[in-house]
């Protein structure tokens, strides 16, 4: 299934106290109750963005996702190729 990256714009993401992110979490998983073929795998925090990976059979329902959850999704680019160190022959 396809993967894709996320970027939100959230002002002031990189300051959330532990209890903000438990919540922003808590209402994405609420609905990816209703979107099984919806998986978030990990998101990235910094300043006034967020990173989000999640896999779906195509952007529409990542789209639909942040629909529904009031989420900002202001880029969705479908992951061409994972690469890593091991990539370049270590």
């Amino acid at each position: 299934m396809p993967k894709f990256v996320i970027e939100r714009t959230v002002p002031g993401a990189g300051h959330w106290t532990d209890e903000e992110a438990r919540d922003i979490s808590a209402k994405s998983n609420a609905v990816l109750d209703d979107m099984p073929d919806v998986q978030w795998q990990e998101s990235y925090v910094v300043d006034d963005k967020l990173y989000c990976v999640y896999v779906a059979p195509d952007a529409n329902q990542v789209i639909e996702h942040a629909r529904r959850g009031g989420f900002p999704a202001d880029k969705v680019s479908e992951v061409r190729r994972v690469i890593d160190p091991t990539s370049g022959g270590r």
